[in-house]
C-alpha cells in the first residue's frame, strides 16, 4: 500500500510504502447504485442524515442559473447547502433519480452506509481491501491502467475537464455523475475506482496510520473523527483535489453527505 511516487497530499499521509496482507474476501464490481439504496429505503423505512436534516451539500454548477442563493462553504465557495437535496434528489428539490437509477447513490453519510449494510448482509471495504481491489494487480502507478490521464486520447474516468470550478467541458461525458459501471473495469472487474464518487471505507482516517499499520489485515486506528474515503469523484481535477489517484485518501465526518459521496461494499472469504 501507499504512494511511492511522492505526487500526492503530505497531509494525507499516502506513505510509506509498506506490504499488506489480506484474507479472500469479495467486493462489489460497482458502487451501490440508486435502485439498490431504493430498495433497501422501500424494505426498512430507512431516512438518511439528509432526508432528517433537510439539506444537504451540491455542486453549485450543478444547480440551476436561477436558483435561489444559499449558503456556501467558506473555504470552497463551489459546495452550496441546499434544502431538499438528498439520494431523491440530488441537485435539490427541483431533481429527481428517475433516471439515474443506475448511477451510484450520493447524499449518503457513513452513518447511512453503515445502516445498508446491516439491513444487506455485506460491509463497507478497509481501506487496504478497498486499495488492493483498486489497483486490480498493478503496483506504482496512479491509476490502474498506468500513468497517463487519459489512455491513449480516450477517457478512461470521471473526472472534471477543464477550468475548475468555473468551466467543465464534460470532455469524458458528465458533468455529474455517470452510471456505476461506466467506462472500462479494472483487472479485478471493478468498475470506476478513480472518480464518479468518493468511496466510505470502514476505517478511522489517521495521517500516520501507515507509518505503524500492522502487515495482516489492517483495519486503521482504533478510533478518530472522521472516516476515510477513497476513490476522488467527478468533481477531482489535477489543479485542485489530485485524489483520483488509487493510492490517494481523504476523509470526512461520519455524518457528511454531498453530491458526490457514495459507497461500495464487501463480503469476507471467495464468492
Amino acid at each position: 500500500m501507499g504512494n511511492p511516487r511522492g505526487d500526492g497530499y503530505p497531509v494525507d499521509g499516502e506513505g510509506p510504502v509498506h506490504p499488506v496482507e489480506l484474507a479472500p474476501f469479495a467486493i462489489g464490481a460497482t458502487t451501490v447504485t440508486v435502485r439498490q439504496f431504493a430498495a433497501f429505503t422501500e424494505a426498512t423505512g430507512y431516512r438518511t442524515i439528509a432526508e432528517r436534516e433537510g439539506w444537504s451539500f451540491v455542486f453549485a454548477g450543478l444547480l440551476p442559473d436561477r436558483f435561489p442563493p444559499t449558503r456556501g462553504v467558506a473555504a470552497a465557495p463551489w459546495w452550496r447547502q441546499v434544502f431538499g437535496a438528498d439520494w431523491r434528489h440530488p441537485e435539490g428539490p427541483q431533481s429527481d433519480v428517475s433516471r439515474r437509477e443506475d448511477h451510484p447513490v450520493v447524499h449518503v453519510s457513513w452513518d447511512d452506509a453503515q445502516a445498508f449494510c446491516a439491513w444487506a448482509g455485506v460491509r463497507l471495504p478497509t481501506e487496504a481491501e478497498w486499495e488492493y481491489a483498486a489497483r486490480g494487480g498493478t503496483q506504482d502507478t496512479p491509476f490502474w491502467w498506468g500513468k497517463e490521464l487519459t489512455p491513449g486520447g480516450k477517457h478512461a474516468m470521471n473526472v472534471w475537464q477543464g477550468q475548475f470550478p468555473l468551466k467543465n467541458t464534460a470532455a469524458d461525458g458528465y458533468r455529474g455523475t455517470a452510471p456505476a459501471d461506466a467506462f472500462a473495469p479494472n483487472p479485478f472487474g471493478l468498475f470506476n475506482v478513480s472518480g464518479n464518487v468518493w468511496e466510505w471505507c470502514a476505517d478511522w482516517f489517521d495521517a500516520g496510520y501507515y507509518a505503524v499499520s500492522p502487515r495482516e489485515n489492517p483495519t486503521g486506528p482504533a478510533d478518530g473523527t472522521a472516516r476515510v474515503m477513497r476513490g476522488g469523484s467527478y468533481l477531482c481535477h489535477r489543479s485542485y483535489c489530485n485524489r483520483y489517484r488509487i493510492d490517494a485518501r481523504s476523509s470526512n465526518t461520519l455524518d457528511s453527505t454531498a453530491g458526490n459521496i457514495g459507497f461500495r461494499v464487501v463480503v469476507p472469504g471467495e464468492r
